[in-house]
This record gives structure tokens, C-alpha cells and sequence, in this order.
């Protein structure tokens, strides 16, 4: 199979102390290929000024991957059914909760893909449904995610 790698960088920041909790969460995320992301702890669990809202939060990162592997699967299953794919806009959405054994998790996930193409309601689902069933993040966790294809 292969490896996937992502390398995160941190370190307290002017003024910060650490010990007492007040201490930035801001942070990188460094990938192989150049691209530099900056992250944080998502403002509605780490107040700010030791979150940053304009940063991707780890909520946010697993949100967007789950939506970036379902319209990774639909346009190759699209386009080996020979349609062609104009646009496709994804307004995904987790909810955190507690789940069934009472810990705090995004427990829900829905994707609103809204996919402009050739092709009538029938044929979008249906590719919809074999790119979740392909996903490989979805495949790789509990959260239960749901796929609500807009027209």
C-alpha cells in the first residue's frame, strides 16, 4: 500500500505560559510537496487568544478530508462513466457530540455535494454512492457520514 506523511510544527509563543495553560495552540502543518497549512485549535473548544479562528482546525481537517475523498472517488467514477463534470461544490458539515461511549467526537458527518454535469438525479446518486462506498476516510472511521446530493 503506501504512507502518508504530515509533519506538524509547534512551538510556545512570545509571552506564553505554558504550564499554567496559557499557551497558543497555533501550529503548521508541513507536506511533502511544499504546501504549509496553518492550523489551530478550533476557537469554540480553546478560547482565543491561544486559538487563532482564521486558522483550519482539527475538526475542520477531518471534515474536509472526508469531503475531499468523496469528490476525489465521484469525478474518477464520473469520468469513467464518460460524463463531464463542470463544477462540483461540497458544503460538508460535522457535528460534534458525544457518542456512544460518552466521549466528545464528530459523530456526524454530512456532504452537500452539488455536482454540475450531463447527467439526471439517477446516474448522480448512484455515482455518489459507489464514491462513498470507495472513500477511503470514510472507510477508516466510526463517524457515521451521510451523502446529500444537491440539484
Amino acid at each position: 500500500m503506501s504512507k502518508h506523511l504530515a509533519e506538524l510544527r509547534w512551538k510556545p509563543g512570545p509571552g506564553d505560559d505554558f504550564l499554567s495553560g496559557r499557551y497558543s495552540r497555533v501550529h503548521e502543518f508541513h507536506f511533502d510537496g511544499g504546501a504549509v497549512v496553518s492550523a489551530s485549535a478550533s476557537p469554540t473548544v480553546v478560547p482565543a487568544p491561544f486559538s487563532d479562528a482564521k486558522n483550519v482546525d482539527p475538526e475542520e481537517l477531518f471534515v474536509a478530508s472526508l469531503s475531499s475523498c468523496h469528490m476525489l472517488w465521484f469525478l474518477d467514477f464520473a469520468k469513467r462513466a464518460k460524463l463531464n463534470v463542470r463544477s462540483y461544490h461540497d458544503e460538508a458539515e460535522g457535528l460534534m457530540a458525544k457518542n456512544a461511549e460518552g466521549r466528545t467526537a464528530i459523530t456526524h458527518v454530512t456532504l452537500r455535494p452539488l455536482v454540475e454535469c450531463d447527467a439526471d438525479v439517477a446516474m448522480i446518486e448512484s455515482i455518489h454512492h459507489k464514491a462513498h462506498d470507495a472513500c477511503f476516510i470514510a472507510n477508516s472511521v466510526r463517524t457515521e457520514v451521510v451523502v446529500e446530493p444537491r440539484f
